[in-house]
């Protein structure tokens, strides 16, 4: 999947930054633990809403 379907902008959601497009996490807060080391499963373990494709997505965006 594309990360254009996963990752949103909406103006009125976390001040317009880009998210998981059902949820509020953004891009940056899973950038964020990658950029400090965390792994993927870390990350999967603090977001537990989160799954594989959607950090895939964001590093996509990110990119």
């Amino acid at each position: 999947m594309s990360e254009r379907k996963i990752i949103t902008i909406e103006p009125g959601k976390r001040g317009g930054k880009p998210c998981i497009s059902r949820m509020r996490i953004t891009v940056y807060d899973v950038l964020r633990g990658l950029a400090a080391g965390m792994s993927h499963t870390e990350i999967l373990d603090d977001f537990p809403e989160l799954t594989e494709e959607d950090i895939r997505a964001c590093l996509e965006f990110g990119g």
